[in-house]
């Protein structure tokens, strides 16, 4: 139960909010579009219509179904008039010096980690406002670096994106894949790095494939869906295959190499071991943490072999020396081991321990010159672990500061290995790590517009409503006095496994040069604290990341932290669920809402595009009654009050995204303005010619940033420092 007194706090704290605002807007800012004369916003009118489900026999209303057809002109005309009323919102005085300020901070140059193949290196960079990454080539380290993909010279507008899938062996040719407006859709191509050009072919019907390239060069493995003219529009994303493609021939006469039409909901993505010797089959079935593996010696004809085809637990396939694979998995170690299988003797009472279950979560293992290179999470942050093959500790080279390890690459042959480390106060550095001599070096680095000494970062722990401690991380300028008065903003996701460790974000520098406080949570439903950790906030137990999320609101208001008028929140995707639950039952304890690409309605999210691979997350309302109950329970969308006062609130989605598709956002919006009650504005943003966030542009991310951060510093009062 919510502390009364404390409650209490927030709603006189809230009101006297809500009064200034309404004379604020109307003293101060006027009539303008939307508000009519009393400061009480006036949405575009959106239809409620007579539909009504019945889940398991509860009858559940749902008027804003004709919101889920995108193309209707009812629809369109909707949401041109929402776009309408949130651009003349956040277009303030301030928001020109935002966008400049943006403009500053993004123009430095960003490094990814190289990868090295066939003895030349090939690293991603961006030399500041590049809309997109560009690939480069190094022979050496100190070369020169050479472009070999520039993905800014296929679009005007930046909007068409590259992911790069696999080198060849004998690194002269490359697979990547295209998309266009951000969509998860994927057209693989092929380029022969050193002439720079394609190869005429192209593989359509992927999406989040993968690659693996046979080692005598000659083609790759990769899965694909069906053509979608082929199968019904609900198993477009189903019936996953894997093929193999030769180079020079058409996708029509790729070799299918594995299916499972029993199965339509399983996937398979296909990898070609280190020594060439075998493919590896990882097989999914959406984001369910537990999984299989099959594995067929390459050359050979025959069935795959099932290695492990219980789905009892997580299996991540690490690598191999000869017979022997090694694994790191969750089976009977909630915090993860690494275990060693001789494929020859595969039963379970020959499985060999190689690095036991520890205190802290293994998130990750690597097999780098025939060591394990291991990445453990200690409270939410990371730290390097490097053992022999038979799991006896070598090193554990020291990291610069508290924060993240990422885009780690290496191969078993390899004598060095690449990463690229973050945290809160610092960009990303691109790492080198020696194996001779167990030297550590800055391969790239980051130099960005701010002084990171000027700023502190530090760990609390609040305690969630059943007593369970959470993580926090709190950012903020020095010497700020912690008297309540500042603006915060806090954030979280929770969810699919999904870690939340430090990491650099330029565009809360923003936020932090005006004063405000930027805080961090490591939720349930993550792996901070291994798989237990992560079951703690799916299916059932999916209220406890919002109670989490909750007890960290709570926290830095009774630190004297911040006010709850003053605290915002943020959540992206499944993070959007996770605010819009938030403010759906607690809205009192916060001040303002970012609410990015959100998931709202829990009770139809499955019916869309690649939503029914997160039921094992979520679970599923329309088949299972125990799921609808808890569903129904939290699902944003339904939980909301009519004649409730809602913090202010933004919501923005992307007409392209076909992961979490828009229309949740859309019923959100509309839902909320109808329900809603008080002077708060309630705004939706949909972009053009964008996705979820993938590969989205530079300059639609600092035009969307500034509209952000323009509705903040509007909505909580906040007087920006570059008016001054």
């Amino acid at each position: 139960m919510t502390n009364p007194i404390f409650h209490e706090k927030c709603l006189k704290r809230h009101s006297i909010c809500y009064l200034v605002s309404a004379i604020l807007v109307l003293f101060s800012l006027g009539c303008s579009s939307g508000e009519d004369q009393t400061g009480k916003f006036e949405y575009p009118p959106a239809r409620r219509a007579d539909v009504v489900d019945n889940y398991h026999g509860t009858q559940v209303a749902d008027p804003y179904r004709w919101l889920e057809d995108p193309n209707s002109e009812e629809t369109r005309r909707w949401v041109e008039a929402q776009n309408e009323l949130t651009a003349k919102f956040v277009n303030t005085p301030a928001k020109q010096k935002i966008k400049e300020r943006l403009t500053e901070l993004w123009d430095y140059p960003k490094y990814g980690s190289p990868y090295k193949e066939g003895g030349r290196y090939f690293f991603w960079k961006n030399d500041g406002l590049q809309n997109q990454d560009v690939l480069y080539l190094i022979e050496s380290l100190t070369d020169k670096p050479i472009s070999v993909l520039d993905p800014n010279m296929m679009s005007e507008d930046g909007t068409v994106s590259v992911e790069l899938k696999d080198f060849s062996p004998n690194g002269k040719y490359l697979v990547y894949a295209v998309k266009v407006s951000g969509s998860d859709e994927e057209i693989l191509k092929i380029r022969d790095i050193d002439s720079g050009t394609d190869f005429e072919e192209s593989i359509e019907f992927t999406k989040f494939s993968a690659v693996g390239w046979k080692h005598d060069n000659s083609g790759f493995f990769y899965d694909r869906y069906p053509d979608p003219e082929t199968v019904p529009q609900e198993d477009v994303n189903k019936f996953n295959q894997v093929y193999f493609h030769k180079l020079g021939t058409s996708q029509s006469e790729d070799e299918l190499v594995f299916e499972m039409p029993s199965d339509k909901d399983l996937g398979f993505a296909p990898h070609v071991t280190d020594d060439g010797r075998y493919l590896i089959l990882h097989v999914w079935h959406g984001t369910d943490n537990e999984n299989r593996i099959f594995y067929r010696r390459i050359g050979d004809d025959g069935d795959f072999v099932k290695l492990l085809n219980e789905a009892d637990a997580s299996y991540d396939f690490v690598n191999n020396i000869s017979t022997d694979f090694y694994f790191n998995t969750d089976l009977d170690a909630p915090m993860n081991r690494v275990i060693r299988i001789d494929i020859n003797n595969p039963e379970k009472e020959n499985w060999v321990d190689i690095i036991p279950e520890q205190e802290n979560a293994l998130e990750s293992v690597h097999m780098i010159d025939n060591k394990l290179v291991a990445v453990y999470l200690e409270d939410a942050h990371d730290m390097l672990k490097i053992f022999d093959l038979e799991g006896n500790l070598l090193a554990e080279p020291e990291l610069p500061t508290i924060g993240s390890v990422h885009s780690l690459k290496g191969k078993r042959d390899q004598k060095e290995m690449f990463f690229k480390f973050s945290s809160f106060l610092y960009p990303a550095y691109v790492y080198r790590f020696d194996f001779e001599d167990s030297e550590m070096s800055i391969f790239r680095k980051t130099e960005v517009d701010f002084e990171p000494e000027n700023y502190v970062t530090k760990q609390v722990f609040a305690t969630s409503k059943d007593g369970t401690r959470i993580p926090l991380f709190i950012t903020h300028k020095k010497d700020m006095p912690m008297d309540g008065n500042n603006p915060a903003l806090l954030y979280g996701y929770g969810g699919f496994n999904n870690n939340r460790t430090p990491y650099f974000s330029l565009t809360k520098l923003i936020w932090m040069e005006n004063g405000g406080i930027y805080a961090m949570a490591a939720l349930r439903g993550g792996r901070e604290y291994g798989e237990e950790w992560h079951r703690a906030g799916m299916l059932e137990n999916k209220q406890n990341v919002f109670d989490d999320f909750i007890a960290c609101g709570e926290w830095l208001i009774e630190n004297d932290y911040t006010d709850s008028s003053l605290l915002a929140i943020e959540g992206g995707s499944n993070g959007g669920l996770l605010v819009a639950a938030s403010i759906v039952q607690r809205p009192y304890l916060f001040g303002a809402v970012l609410c990015r690409v959100p998931v709202i309605d829990m009770l139809r999210y499955h019916k869309f595009t690649v939503g029914h691979f997160w039921t094992g997350e979520y679970g599923n309302a329309e088949v299972n009654p125990e799921h609808f109950e808890f569903m129904y329970a939290y699902s944003p969308l339904h939980n909301i009050e009519k004649g409730e006062s809602y913090p202010a609130t933004l919501i923005t989605t992307a007409d392209s995204d076909d992961r979490v598709v828009p229309m949740h956002g859309k019923k959100f919006a509309a839902a909320l303005q109808y329900a809603d009650s008080g002077d708060n504005p309630i705004l939706l943003r949909v972009d053009t010619k964008a996705g979820h966030g993938h590969g989205k542009p530079t300059s639609k991310k600092i035009e969307e940033y500034a509209d952000i951060y323009a509705f903040l510093f509007k909505v909580l009062d906040i007087e920006s420092v570059y008016e001054e």
